[in-house]
């Protein structure tokens, strides 16, 4: 490394927020870039470990310690070269990924970390200001025609990679605009959508074509897709939610998580949404079931849009404060985290269970049973009402929608429900048909997906052509 004492010498500091109360009246990203000389220190402290588990955190393996060092000597564009060699959309996770490769840091051993994921978001950043990011077209043409169905972070990987291989390439999304869970999932204010813009603009000159409002199994065959294409990737969500039966689970108010997201980003985006169907969390008391990300987007969401008030309730018990280093690291710890959208406020309470709604006699919700839970199992005599006038349900994903493409490809699903195939050939049941990312191996993170794509993109090429230079 550059400088071997940088860990010693220099201190971890993280991107500051912009405050609470300028953020939450806005949908703007609100993480404040480093200065350049801020991100060299933080490349510093990268440290000649020896061994950096941070490529194994990382589900892309980036090449962590390289593009740190790079940063550290000033060679921006060729740590931005370093770091497009294993992900195709650094912006997106250097935004929303959790960073699983700084809980696997050497440094991560006393809770001091490199900045990784900040890093990262510095260099692509810098790539596209300087306008070093430029269409890359294939050498020569192959003549093969390939079909990507689903176009978030996965479809869109392997679409570029492929493209970028010489092969013609459609892109195929069901929604009104590219992205998938990158557009409707991820609000505004974590990762503004003009970066999902410019990627697809630069796509469309390596000869990607794409087809939004295009629902396969549904507006276009399945037989059409087969007979017009020499090979078929399916990279669609997880997006069958999982449910919440009890009592009262039928009155007005209550939704699902992305219903409630993806009809915001559309607002943002400048779409009408009819009054009759508008979600909005505006003067209610929000309730929030699940404690995960997804949670948390509808935490800063409802926050934004003038809730009364925001809870959020998790099943689990509140883990500890701190893990236990020597037994979990360099994998991910469970631990006490509290996201940028709780820190604006909002009440959490964790080993609960709902029972039941209530509702008034137009059919609003108006309240919640809750049951304290100990040890899994309900405590007598714990039952308390919490007011929910909008009930926000966002405790995961099950499996991919079955009916339509699936039903009509008849393609094989694991015990999960996921559409079946390993992680060498990514080959599916069904004769040149291909999946990758969370149709493949369930409710995951945008980093896992970019990797799925961009392997399940070689495989593609090599059962085309007999051979593939792309890496895996």
């Amino acid at each position: 490394m550059g400088k071997p004492t940088g860990f010693l010498e220099i201190s971890r500091t993280d991107r500051p927020y912009e405050k609470v109360e300028a953020r939450v009246g806005n949908w703007h990203e609100f993480v404040k870039p480093y200065a350049e000389d801020e991100v060299k220190g933080q490349g510093a402290r990268c440290m000649d470990c020896g061994i950096p588990f941070c490529h194994n955190g990382c589900p892309v393996n980036n090449l962590i310690p390289d593009w740190n060092h790079l940063v550290f000597k000033g060679q921006w564009r060729e740590a931005l070269n370093t770091l497009h060699s294993t992900n195709n959309f650094p912006e997106f996770t250097g935004r929303i990924c959790p960073a699983p490769c700084e809980a696997a840091c050497t440094l991560n051993i006393n809770d001091d970390a490199v900045t990784i994921k900040s890093i990262e978001c510095s260099i692509i950043d810098r790539g596209w200001t300087e306008g070093w990011i430029q269409p890359e077209l294939p050498a020569r043409k192959t003549g093969k025609r390939i079909a990507v169905i689903g176009s978030g972070p996965a479809g869109m990987a392997a679409a570029q990679q492929l493209a970028r291989a010489g092969h013609a390439v459609t892109l195929f999304e069901k929604d009104d605009r590219i992205g998938g869970l990158l557009r409707y999932g991820i609000p505004d204010f974590k990762m503004e959508k003009h970066l999902i813009d410019r990627r697809i603009k630069q796509m469309e000159a390596e000869g990607v074509t794409f087809k939004p409002n295009t629902h396969v199994g549904v507006t276009v065959s399945v037989e059409t897709l087969l007979k017009d294409y020499d090979a078929v990737i399916l990279s669609g969500g997880a997006q069958a939610p999982r449910d919440l039966p009890v009592p009262g689970r039928d009155l007005k108010g209550i939704h699902f998580a992305m219903d409630f997201l993806g009809q915001n980003n559309k607002r943002v985006a400048g779409d009408t949404i009819p009054p009759n169907v508008a979600i909005t969390a505006k003067d209610k008391h929000v309730v929030v079931i699940g404690g995960g990300d997804t949670g948390s987007d509808c935490i800063g969401t409802s926050i934004r849009q003038g809730a009364k008030s925001v809870t959020q309730l998790e099943i689990m018990a509140r883990p500890p404060e701190h893990e236990n280093k020597p037994l979990v690291w360099p994998y991910w710890p469970l631990k006490f985290r509290t996201s940028s959208s709780q820190a604006e406020g909002c009440d959490r309470d964790f080993a609960v269970a709902t029972k039941s709604f209530g509702g008034d006699a137009a059919g609003n919700v108006t309240t919640q049973k809750i049951v304290r839970l100990e040890a899994g199992k309900e405590a007598g005599g714990s039952d308390f009402d919490l007011p929910a006038d909008l009930v926000l349900l966002a405790m995961g994903f099950v499996h991919p929608t079955h009916d339509g493409l699936l039903k009509n490809l008849g393609v094989v699903l694991d015990a999960r429900g996921n559409v079946q195939a390993d992680t060498l050939k990514y080959q599916t049941t069904v004769p040149k048909v291909f999946t990758a990312g969370d149709m493949r191996r369930g409710q995951s993170l945008v980093v896992w997906a970019i990797r799925e794509g961009r392997q399940a993109a070689r495989a593609v090429d090599e059962f085309l052509m007999g051979a593939s230079d792309l890496p895996r």
